[in-house]
């Protein structure tokens, strides 16, 4: 079943880093081919940098590589109109997202300087869908999510920053803490940020700290978010690949029906240091071509209907109420 399909988190651009490396690379989940092949029609691209000195400089250079993607022929920045277009038709559509704020700001930096850097990062790329505070481990803004830290007094000068800035926080690397203190607090400022777990899969299903617990689900579905299903094995099982389709069923039984998306973090898994956990994807879902096998089941299921937000209808309402 060749549906459209909206892809909520990849590292492409940390990957394309190396000058090396190229966007045709089959080595890497979400290379073009790939795209082309599973009918991909927005990839999310993060610039990622890890908390460590001169990750700003990785993140603007990013940044710039995702520049460079929009003058090739074979991308186009994103709009929930433009996809359409006849002009796009061959198209594959691109937007940015951060994965960490040390991507723009580091330990030791004036929060004036980083605040600088998100703006050349917004400038380079045209459109941020959203940000992450943190990544696996804790910042200066609070905790990633192999820490128990909430949030910090800079985590809260970040918010105030973002408050009119239409760019959604993204959960799925924070503490558990973190998460209830960023709700919290953009209730307590009466804040309209949107809030998604763009890579996050279901931790009653499959008990892992990147996976979320039933009260933060909630919440994202009372803020009418989004949850993009990981295709990553550490989210899913270990060992067996058929339990993607219980973290459907059960985003579907807790009422997530109307966010439930794609965000299979495809990277390059080859160049990881830890061999224990590699491969990291199962052979069904290794690359960007598995949509179409998923979307298929999904249909024969459920229902075209259901099927249809997952692959792209959910995603979509989200980035407009965004940005329009």
């Amino acid at each position: 079943m060749n549906e459209l399909n909206i892809d909520l988190h990849c590292d492409l651009l940390l990957y394309l880093f190396d000058p090396d490396a190229s966007v045709d690379d089959k080595k890497l989940g979400c290379s073009l081919p790939y795209l082309r092949e599973g009918n991909v029609k927005l990839q999310v691209t993060a610039i990622y940098s890890p908390t460590a000195r001169d990750s700003s400089i990785l993140g603007v250079k990013q940044s710039e590589i995702f520049a460079d993607l929009l003058k090739k022929e074979t991308f186009f920045l994103f709009d929930t109109e433009n996809y359409k277009s006849s002009e796009n038709s061959d198209k594959t559509g691109i937007l940015a997202s951060i994965e960490n704020a040390s991507s723009f700001c580091e330990e030791d930096m004036a929060l004036d300087a980083g605040f600088k850097n998100l703006e050349t990062l917004i400038e380079n790329t045209q459109k941020i869908l959203y940000i992450g505070i943190t990544h696996h481990s804790e910042n200066r803004f609070g905790g990633g999510n192999n820490s128990e830290a909430g949030l910090k007094e800079d985590g809260k000068i970040l918010i105030d920053y973002l408050a009119d800035k239409r760019i959604a926080v993204d959960l799925a690397h924070t503490s558990d803490q973190l998460a209830y203190d960023l709700i919290n607090y953009m209730a307590q400022q009466n804040y309209k940020i949107p809030i998604l777990a763009s890579h996050s899969n279901y931790r009653n299903v499959y008990q892992n700290q990147r996976n979320l617990p039933d009260e933060l689900v909630t919440e994202i579905i009372k803020r009418e978010g989004l949850i993009g299903l990981n295709f990553i094995k550490d989210y899913i099982d270990h060992t067996h690949p058929e339990r993607l389709y219980e973290h459907i069923k059960y985003g579907l039984d807790i009422g997530a029906e109307n966010c439930i998306a794609y965000g299979a973090d495809y990277f390059f898994d080859e160049g990881h240091p830890d061999r224990s956990r590699y491969p990291f994807f199962f052979d069904e879902f290794k690359n960007a071509s598995a949509y179409n096998a998923i979307n298929k089941k999904l249909a024969e299921e459920y229902s075209v209907e259901f099927m249809e937000k997952v692959s792209h209808k959910n995603a979509l309402n989200f980035i407009k109420k965004l940005w329009y």
